[in-house]
């Protein structure tokens, strides 16, 4: 299929080439013939000549020959012939995202996460966007790169506008769930389009990297700064302070996605030995009620709980008495015990004296810090339902079955290989595209902006939207956290290593920071997004209609400041 995808967009620019050519060869209606009139066919010619006018001024841009990029290229001055260009240089850019998602899911299946995934995917994922921004502003004088920037800021703008919106919105209506107890139930849409009854639910490191997300715009409003308080000076100076925050956002990022799996192996650890609190508080109280009408500890009960526990009247818990009490209560099967494991951490909760054992008052004061912490709840079968959905949001409950990699050293050579040819796809495409963007919109009279706005994130993100969409489509948490963590994760990549790209553009080519409209844009969508999805797990069917409603909103708004406004 690929194969086959490939040769279209080859076969396309062949004409588009042909044609190219032959525009610019014969793009002017005056030949020597009608430079003499023989009297009689001067009417035919003048006819022939106003309908040739009259095509050009359709279709084609005042006369004159296009540049061709590299030398070779095909260029055109036509309208239709640009679209056609934008198709076909926007397909290429698409083989060659998808050719560095594959070469990156085979790296990662051969090295594992850590300095793989949370360093070189994330950029690499990022990569197509980066080279063109990079590209409309790196040529030309700087007159020229100041308008050609705008494709840049187009396909930035674009790109988060479409991930939150459009994306996000689709995921919801592909993997809904009917939602019980607030809570979406894996494989089970029997609601079809219960707007309320119906949704999905997300865990809650997804929940992280929605906040995460918000963080990642602190560089467009530094850089914003100057328009806001109407400084004219020093504004060279805060794009260099914008970048620098920026990079060392970017940074931190890749260092957090390298660490990740050690805090999530944390977090877990605590909510497990939590519910495990929790869980023995709940069986106690079923002997002996362990909180006094005051909500106070019953220290009667839990002195008589004690010597019921204590099998050999020793006056002491050992650490087998304890095992036997963690044994005999009955936790949800998610709970995966490690009853050694779980018993010392028990211990080293109540036996202050470190000699190894516990006797009556470290068990009642230690039942009573634990008592503590659950008063918050009211009630302890309340804390226990709490610290149960805490470990289920926490807990990696991977449905993927992981398999020894056969012939690494193949699969190594084939990866690097893929993001190669990919990489250099993307950059010898890139300037072409944004040379195309530009040509179309001076056929058209559409700024450059909204072509690169809703055309170009359409290939550069084509790889992201697809794994999303498949992801989702299998109507489980596990997918669905998975689908809005690559979602959130692909828009703070272009909110600090694409905005890198472009800051340094600016600050090297010292071209002016100009786009409050585009900037307002990227704030408001992902501002709103993250909060609305920062303090809750499960989403209703009809959250997809915000997110639907942000993406023609936004179009809107920066043509009404922009050119009803002025403020460009």
């Amino acid at each position: 299929m690929k194969k086959i995808f490939t040769s279209l967009l080859l076969f396309l620019a062949l004409i588009i080439y042909v044609e190219s050519r032959f525009i610019t060869l014969h793009g002017s209606d005056h030949t020597d013939d009608n430079l003499i009139s023989d009297g009689i066919s001067s009417i035919d010619n003048v006819e022939k000549s106003t309908t040739a006018s009259f095509l050009r001024q359709s279709y084609y841009l005042p006369e004159g020959v296009c540049e061709e990029t590299y030398g070779f290229l095909p260029c055109t001055k036509t309208a239709f012939g640009n679209l056609f260009l934008i198709i076909i240089y926007g397909g290429l850019m698409l083989v060659a995202a998808r050719l560095l998602s594959t070469g990156s899911e085979l790296l990662l299946e051969i090295l594992g996460p850590g300095i793989v995934g949370g360093l070189f995917l994330p950029m690499l994922g990022a990569l197509p966007d980066a080279l063109l921004i990079l590209v409309s502003g790196i040529s030309g004088t700087k007159e020229v790169a100041q308008e050609q920037v705008l494709v840049g800021m187009g396909l930035l703008a674009g790109s988060t506008v479409m991930l939150l919106t459009l994306l996000w919105g689709s995921c919801i209506v592909l993997g809904k769930c009917d939602i019980e107890d607030s809570t979406a139930v894996d494989l089970k849409d029997t609601k079809r389009l219960s707007l309320l009854g119906s949704g999905v639910t997300v865990d809650i490191w997804t929940k992280y990297a929605s906040w995460i997300m918000i963080i990642s715009v602190v560089p467009f409003i530094i850089v914003q700064l100057p328009q806001i308080l109407h400084i004219n000076s020093g504004r060279h100076l805060v794009v260099l302070i914008s970048l620098i925050l920026s990079v060392t956002l970017l940074i931190a990022y890749c260092l957090y996605q390298v660490f990740q799996p050690w805090i999530q192996r944390r977090k877990l650890a605590y909510a497990k030995h939590s519910h495990i609190m929790s869980g023995v508080l709940r069986h106690l109280d079923l002997v002996d009620r362990l909180m006094t009408d005051d909500d106070s500890p019953n220290i009667a009960a839990i002195k008589k709980i004690f010597r019921s526990l204590d099998l050999n009247d020793d006056e002491t818990l050992s650490i087998h008495e304890l095992r036997a009490l963690v044994i005999g209560i009955h936790f949800a099967e998610e709970v995966a015990l490690d009853k050694d494991e779980d018993v010392h951490k028990m211990l080293l909760d109540f036996d202050t004296s470190r000699d190894g054992c516990v006797d009556e008052t470290e068990f009642v004061k230690g039942i009573s810090i634990w008592l503590n912490k659950a008063r918050p709840h009211k009630k302890i079968h309340k804390f226990y339902q709490h610290t149960r959905k805490e470990h289920d949001q926490l807990l990696d409950k991977s449905d993927e079955v992981v398999e020894s990699v056969e012939n690494p050293k193949w699969i190594s050579v084939k990866a690097g290989l893929l993001l190669l040819l990919g990489a250099g796809i993307a950059a010898a495409f890139a300037d072409p595209l944004v040379d195309t963007v530009n040509n179309f919109s001076d056929a058209t009279s559409i700024p450059p902006f909204f072509i690169s706005f809703i055309v170009l994130p359409l290939a550069t993100n084509s790889s992201e939207a697809v794994s999303a969409l498949i992801f989702a489509s299998r109507k489980k948490k596990r997918t669905a956290s998975l689908t809005y963590s690559e979602i959130y994760g692909a828009v703070t990549m272009n909110n600090i290593l694409c905005l890198s790209v472009f800051l340094a553009l600016v600050y090297v080519r010292g071209l002016s920071w100009d786009f409050s409209a585009e900037v307002l844009v990227i704030l408001i969508v992902c501002v709103v997004m993250g909060l609305f999805t920062s303090f809750h797990t499960t989403f209703p069917l009809w959250t997809c209609s915000v997110s639907y409603v942000l993406y023609p909103f936004s179009l809107l708004l920066v043509y009404v400041l922009d050119y009803k406004l002025g403020w460009t």
